[in-house]
């Protein structure tokens, strides 16, 4: 089934740079303000290759994907950037907070054989959009590299992986570093043969779930193919025929989804209200509404809600449960009871009839959005689960987009795959 390989992990050497100087956030939550912080943060912050800014008097010879390019090859030249000697899988653990726990991450890096989604192990589950995926394939065109990985899942009881990870976190780590939130990252090789002869094991007869990163994923298969119409194939080992994956067993305690809520205008607040009667209960929860929102994802789990709704000049927020089997969803099994899907296809295609609305993760300003009038109509969703992941992907279907939030991300620039 799936064939995950160790590679020579292109590092930053620690003796020349201060890891936390260096690491970025993943390019899709980097705001511009951010980019211009990482810039000044250090001269060889992997930001100027994976997410570089644009300048004046760019052109088809000088722009942000030829000084990626540059970038990457000048580090390599001074050796702030090394390359592993040998192949290696890596142990990548975060130690983080949520729900005010201390909790940790941990996974394995290595690189995964490309297939085409459908047709083998790899089970995409989210859809993604166009111009993020012709921005990521100039990225490995110039740079010959999968600058971040791609965060997947897979199930195993033996624990195998897991076990060995565990064991090899005790060590001293490759590289350190801290990320905005205040989370520690740190890297491990993994190098002995019997290990790695182990972890490959262990995959071949394993799912693999693209948890974060189907852009990268689908420029990547985009980016062989292309290399395989130039006549490039030889041998079908190839760098090019393999991804970077970021691989967290499904059986450790250690993932975190997090809800993207949605905010939105409706026409007629008053008909609108109505129309969404006919096909739920709408009940106040019996909480009260803070500036920070704080409660109300809880409330709305233990309520046994599908959504939650907050109004323009109401302060209360609304249960919504479906007062029938809500048959007008023609999608399949795996999908049709889930809150994103009912939210995407009744309630914003159906009774709004509109698809122009707002993602927006923090609680509190979604509440400032609609108490300040820039929508008039907000609902919140409690997390997307595993299990509804590994689901949706087994059964060859795909949620709306930023149905899940898998946290906390993961940096990039930790490990770089280098073809």
């Amino acid at each position: 089934m799936a064939e995950v390989i160790p590679f020579r992990g292109l590092l930053y050497d620690p003796e020349k740079v201060d890891a936390s100087s260096v690491v970025a956030p993943p390019y899709d939550i980097v705001t511009p303000e951010l980019r211009e912080e990482l810039y000044r943060r250090s001269p060889y912050n992997i930001i100027r290759v994976d997410y570089g800014r644009d300048e004046e008097g760019d052109d088809e010879d000088n722009n942000r994907y030829t000084r990626a390019s540059r970038f990457l090859g000048e580090w390599m030249e001074k050796g702030i950037l090394r390359q592993d000697e040998r192949p290696s899988f890596y142990c990548y653990q975060i130690n983080y907070r949520a729900g005010g726990n201390e909790r940790v991450l941990r996974g394995l890096m290595g690189v995964v054989r490309i297939e085409e989604l459908g047709s083998g192990c790899i089970r995409p589950h989210e859809v993604t959009y166009s111009k993020p995926k012709s921005d990521r394939l100039n990225i490995i065109r110039f740079c010959r590299a999968n600058i971040s990985p791609i965060f997947s899942l897979y199930s195993s009881r033996e624990r195998v992986a897991s076990s060995i990870l565990e064991e090899v976190s005790g060590d001293r780590p490759l590289l350190e570093a801290g990320d905005c939130d205040g989370f520690v990252h740190r890297l491990w090789r993994i190098g002995d043969e019997d290990d790695i002869r182990r972890i490959k094991a262990e995959f071949h007869d394993r799912e693999i779930f693209i948890a974060d990163g189907h852009h990268r994923y689908e420029t990547a298969l985009e980016f062989r193919n292309e290399m395989r119409a130039r006549g490039m194939l030889r041998t079908g080992d190839e760098p090019f025929n393999y991804v970077l994956m970021f691989l967290a067993n499904m059986e450790d305690d250690g993932l975190t989804l997090l809800p993207t809520h949605r905010m939105v205008n409706v026409d007629d607040p008053g008909r609108f209200r109505e129309a969404l009667g006919s096909y739920f209960e709408i009940n106040p929860l019996n909480i009260g509404m803070d500036e920070e929102g704080r409660g109300v994802i809880e409330a709305i789990e233990e309520n046994g809600c599908l959504l939650g709704m907050l109004l323009r000049g109401d302060d209360r927020v609304y249960c919504l449960r479906p007062r029938r089997p809500l048959e007008e969803i023609n999608t399949h099994p795996a999908l049709r009871g889930l809150g994103v899907t009912i939210l995407h296809d009744l309630i914003f295609k159906k009774i709004i009839g509109k698809d122009d609305y707002e993602y927006e993760m923090e609680m509190a300003r979604v509440i400032r959005e609609v108490r300040d009038g820039s929508y008039n109509v907000a609902f919140f969703l409690a997390p997307t689960r595993v299990e509804d992941v590994r689901s949706v992907a087994l059964a060859g279907r795909r949620m709306p987009p930023k149905s899940t939030f898998f946290y906390p991300k993961l940096l990039t620039g930790m490990v770089i795959y280098k073809f």
